[in-house]
């Protein structure tokens, strides 16, 4: 199980940073940590007896929570300027905004749905 934690952290760490390249062009180190967490996260709802777009709705505030927590010692205690969303519309302190949540929920249904996908067949052939 622990060996488990650890790719799920490390494919989260690479796809996180690969899809922020993607979107802004570069990203930065904390953003491999937030998507190393954030992925195990998920993967921790998509265990959860519940429906799929409960499990993407508490990933997109939970993933907005991780964002916020690294935004605010990255950007505002270390003064690291790794991102700021001051310019966009209903943001809390520039390191987080609704948009971006409402992005996050969208992505998170796909992700969840692949991850209980995985654990169905790690299931069927652990029987």
């Amino acid at each position: 199980m622990k060996a488990e934690r650890i790719v799920i952290f490390g494919i989260g760490a690479v796809l996180y940073s690969l899809l922020e390249i993607l979107w802004r062009g570069y990203t930065h180190w904390t953003m491999s940590i937030a998507g190393g967490l954030c992925l195990l996260m998920m993967a921790g709802f998509a265990r959860m007896d519940m429906p799929l777009l409960l499990k993407a709705l508490f990933s997109a505030l939970g993933i907005t929570a991780v964002e916020f927590v690294i935004g605010c010692i990255g950007n505002i205690a270390l003064g690291w300027g790794i991102w700021d969303y001051s310019d966009l519309p209903m943001n809390v302190m520039g390191q987080i905004c609704l948009p971006f949540t409402a992005l996050w929920f969208l992505l998170a249904i796909p992700v969840i749905y692949f991850i209980e996908i995985l654990y169905k067949k790690e299931r069927r052939a652990s029987d």
